[in-house]
């Protein structure tokens, strides 16, 4: 079942301070599921950090296939375990979690829809009509809407206004950005969560909440691209105005590096990740074939190999994901909101070579970014490849503060949405 769109006045940059409480974020990837526990308002949170982590746990990721649940016992083992690890180290237990989804049929759209003022002033049943023609647009049944974020309003021809509430004019255009997701692996995710005997308070794409760690204002504000290169799948989000203006995934990401790796070497899975791990290289250099790495043989014993060998067969995979992202933001035609900047985080994001090739295929300049704006991170959760759960325990704060404006020329359908908004933003 769809629901109306998120209100005009959620804004990543300018939310209020969150209210004090313990949050959970469940980040379920195809290589690693995360849980974090935060405490909000606390005397220690301060400055761009609205939460402090209480708790940490992760476990190898069993069960889900390119973000999408394959083995419905074994991605419950593995959330449970997770989810357990996070509660003993924060001496608390957590029923309702923030869970972010990585599926690799994620789609974005922008919508847009007008709503005539003839000559009044905007108020709140203007953007509730607004919101719900533009949304209306794109409900499905194949897919779940999981984000309706409107990023632009506009009256009369003029764009760019963040708040259009007592403007007067003839026309009022608001835009959407909308993000959904296969019905099938939405309700697949959510059935493995309770099953947990937790509730999900919201799903997130997890390539919004990875850029939500990871992203400075001024980037969020002058446009990036931020690609969170995961397990299974590559996120890709557009940051615009403060806002995500396009949000993608494709469905290649570090996984198919060590699956290349094995079948190339001649190795098991396990040995393939750690050859990758100590020496992989997205870059073949004049040095790479005189040093030399241990392989094992099928018989027991071992043999060198020149470094270049391991470049050679993980730099068509990484030119290959990052291809299928530069294809996808031209078809978006928003490529021109990303700027000169790509942001890189991810496991995958950590190997030699990613951002030179990077800046070479996507034609801008990149940085490898970690989560930030989060306090009390254990050392294990700092790495690139834990942005997305950080984000999403950002996002999770962040919402907390969240409320709805109480007006009494509110509408029926108003207080209805306000309901929903609650539950999805």
């Amino acid at each position: 079942m769809t629901h109306p769109p998120e209100h005009a006045q959620f804004d990543t940059q300018r939310i209020r301070a969150a209210r004090g409480g313990v949050v959970a974020a469940l980040d379920v990837g195809t290589s690693k599921i995360a849980c974090l526990i935060g405490n909000v308002g606390g005397a220690d949170v301060i400055g761009d950090a609205p939460v402090r982590v209480s708790g940490f746990g992760h476990r190898v990721s069993r069960g889900l296939n390119g973000g999408q649940v394959v083995d419905m016992r074994a991605t419950e083992d593995s959330l449970r375990a997770a989810v357990e690890a996070a509660e003993r180290m924060a001496g608390t237990e957590v029923r309702r979690v923030i869970v972010g989804m990585t599926a690799g049929d994620i789609m974005g759209r922008l919508c847009a829809a007008e709503v005539p003022l003839n000559g009044a002033a905007v108020d709140d049943a203007h953007l509730t009509a607004g919101l719900q023609h533009a949304y209306e647009k794109m409900q499905s049944e194949t897919h779940e809407i999981l984000h309706a974020i409107p990023i632009d309003y506009g009256i009369d021809g003029s764009t760019g206004i963040s708040d259009p509430r007592g403007m007067y004019g003839t026309t009022l255009k608001v835009t959407l950005h909308v993000v959904a997701a296969p019905v099938g692996a939405v309700r697949n995710l959510l059935a493995c969560v309770e099953r947990c005997y937790l509730e999900c308070e919201k799903l997130v794409a997890t390539p919004y909440a990875s850029a939500l760690a990871t992203l400075q204002p001024d980037e969020m504000e002058l446009g990036t691209l931020h690609v969170d290169m995961g397990g299974g799948t590559t996120g890709f989000t557009i940051f615009h105005g403060g806002a995500p203006v396009f949000i993608g995934v494709v469905p290649v990401g570090g996984h198919h590096v060590t699956s290349d790796l094995a079948r190339g070497l001649n190795v098991s899975l396990a040995v393939a990740e750690r050859i990758k791990t100590l020496h992989g290289s997205a870059l073949d250099t004049p040095s790479s074939d005189r040093a030399q790495f241990e392989v094992p043989t099928p018989d027991g014993d071992h043999r060198m190999r020149p470094r270049g060998d391991i470049a050679r067969i993980i730099r068509p995979r990484i030119e290959e994901t990052l291809e299928m992202v530069a294809a996808r933001v031209a078809a978006s035609g928003l490529a021109h909101l990303a700027a000169n900047r790509v942001v890189l985080t991810g496991g995958a994001a950590q190997l030699s070579g990613v951002p030179e090739l990077a800046r070479a295929i996507l034609e801008k300049e990149p940085r490898i970014a970690a989560p930030a704006h989060i306090a009390g991170l254990p050392e294990t959760a700092t790495a690139p490849s834990f942005a997305a759960c950080a984000g999403l325990l950002n996002y999770a704060a962040r919402r907390t503060a969240d409320a709805l404006p109480e007006t009494p020329e509110a509408s029926v359908w108003w207080r209805r949405l306000g309901g929903w908004l609650k539950r999805n933003f």
